[in-house]
């Protein structure tokens, strides 16, 4: 049975210095809370990281990683109109006043199925001169046998590498592939 996800909205967001981790992630619960009680139309779940190291978030400091995975990029509108109202609307305006930044991004998944519970994630890009079939030739095998997922970069839209590779143990990139492994710490 394949994923019916297709797309994911990657939100990466950092809290204020005066507020406690604690407080910060129990606001970031009740919104995705509120999100999964009412969800929009192709919705399919979404799920939140601890992380740090990641360069284009909060500088590489701790910072979040929301992934809210829809059917397809018709269903973007939807989410981002749920998001801020009806009984969505008091749990997302409580989280974001907590927010110090936050950037996004938009990426399809290649190979694999949704991973929830993933650990680790390898953001990377294909090399130059690399067609994407012999990436997509390379990583399938690694990713069949470890249960991973191939998140790739939609439109450009985006500050992380074009890839990212998500697993639920480390998983080292193939050679010639290159990119920061950072541990996930489930929040959602």
């Amino acid at each position: 049975m394949s994923d019916p996800t297709t797309l994911a909205y990657v939100f990466w967001h950092w809290r204020r210095e005066d507020i406690a981790a604690n407080e910060y992630e129990d606001r970031q619960r009740r919104f995705h809370a509120a999100l999964t009680a009412a969800p929009s139309e192709g919705f399919e779940g979404s799920h939140s990281f601890g992380l740090s190291g990641a360069p284009w978030a909060n500088r590489g400091h701790e910072a979040y990683e929301d992934w809210y995975l829809v059917r397809d990029s018709s269903a973007l509108d939807p989410l981002n109109a749920a998001a801020i109202s009806a009984s969505r609307k008091e749990p997302h305006d409580s989280a974001a006043e907590f927010a110090a930044g936050g950037v996004a991004g938009l990426y399809t998944l290649r190979l694999g199925r949704t991973l929830p519970a993933a650990q680790h994630a390898r953001w990377f890009s294909k090399p130059d001169g690399m067609r994407y079939d012999e990436l997509w030739a390379l990583l399938g095998p690694k990713l069949k046998r470890h249960g991973a997922a191939l998140w790739m970069r939609f439109m450009v839209l985006g500050p992380s590498p074009e890839f990212c590779l998500q697993s639920t143990g480390p998983l080292e990139l193939p050679a010639g592939l290159s990119g920061p492994e950072i541990a996930l710490r489930s929040v959602v």
